[in-house]
């Protein structure tokens, strides 16, 4: 694997940042970044995808889910870690399932424009990120024909928090809209062992029965067979935990009003090429997401969508 520090052109303060980013190459040739932060966690971001494809904690200890069966040689995007579903989310009209963004390739993104707000976000000098591209191919502009500019910020706090921060800005002459989604796979020791919380009360599209609306009657949501939902309209947090291995993770979000939660369970595993038949028990998708309410952006608009990833020992 061919290892080399990134020379980043970012402004005063990165010397700190040059040290903690470096980029490889996968066995594919794909390049990738790796993050690390002072006190020894990391994470890993494939430029095939802008995909997170790994998130260490300071002990090593992997937080995200990717699957054995998992294919890393492109188009195909990898079952794991947290792809980006743009322009859609889910499997409707001509496009692609989940969008094309997940199967495209980035580019590193050396002075992109300053961030509008977020800024706390990722002004530490002690934090890892980089910064990542995707425009619109020819291709891409016949089956979606709207011209569009992508930035993808991924950032390794000092606490070992993952940050990635989306902006899309419409460079079209007219208005186009979408849906969005970090379908972020987290790595759990038994799925009969998890528990979320945040989502009571809430109403939810469950995409097992047609997408028919329903209300989460539970203080938490458990697991005993495949759910498929779309939690409208929640709280800025949810929390997952994982009771055999003591640890919770928080998804802290804004811009993004829904909550998809996805755990295949046995009988679709089965049927899922690259995805193992026992895998679905030490995974659970829990995204930040805008689903529901299709985003809308005006020629010369930007959205913005963040998402912070941490977690903490639990009882």
């Amino acid at each position: 694997m061919d290892v080399c520090v990134v020379e980043m052109n970012h402004s005063a303060a990165d010397v700190n940042q040059k040290k903690s980013v470096e980029i490889t190459k996968d066995k594919n040739g794909i390049s990738q970044a790796i993050l690390r932060n002072p006190r020894g966690a990391s994470a890993r971001v494939s430029l095939h995808g802008g995909q997170v494809l790994s998130w260490k904690n300071e002990r090593d200890e992997e937080l995200l889910f990717t699957s054995n069966k998992a294919n890393f040689k492109p188009p195909a995007a990898v079952r794991g870690g947290i792809p980006i579903c743009f322009p859609q989310f889910g499997n409707r009209g001509s496009l692609e399932q989940h969008g094309f963004a997940r199967n495209r390739t980035w580019i590193i993104e050396d002075n992109p424009p300053p961030l509008q707000s977020f800024a706390d976000s990722s002004s530490s000098d002690k934090a890892a990120f980089i910064d990542l591209l995707l425009k619109p191919s020819d291709d891409d502009l016949k089956i979606w024909p709207h011209s569009f500019e992508f930035r993808l910020r991924v950032l390794l706090s000092v606490d070992g928090y993952l940050t990635l921060i989306s902006r899309i800005r419409n460079v079209n002459c007219k208005p186009f809209s979408f849906s969005f989604a970090y379908h972020t796979y987290f790595s759990v020791s038994d799925i009969s062992e998890v528990r979320v919380e945040g989502l009571e009360t809430l109403d939810y599209l469950d995409n097992l029965c047609n997408r028919e609306r329903f209300t989460e009657q539970g203080d938490a949501l458990t697991f005993e067979s495949e759910v498929d939902r779309v939690y409208l309209s929640s709280s800025d947090a949810v929390a997952v935990f994982d009771h055999e291995k003591k640890r919770t993770f928080v998804i802290k979000k804004e811009g993004l009003p829904d909550i998809v939660v996805w755990n295949p369970w046995e009988k679709k595993s089965r049927v899922i090429t690259d995805f193992g038949d026992e895998e679905y028990k030490q995974m659970l998708c829990v995204d930040a997401a805008n689903i529901e309410k299709p985003i809308t952006l005006k020629p010369g608009e930007e959205w913005t969508g963040r998402v912070e990833l941490s977690v903490t020992a639990s009882i």
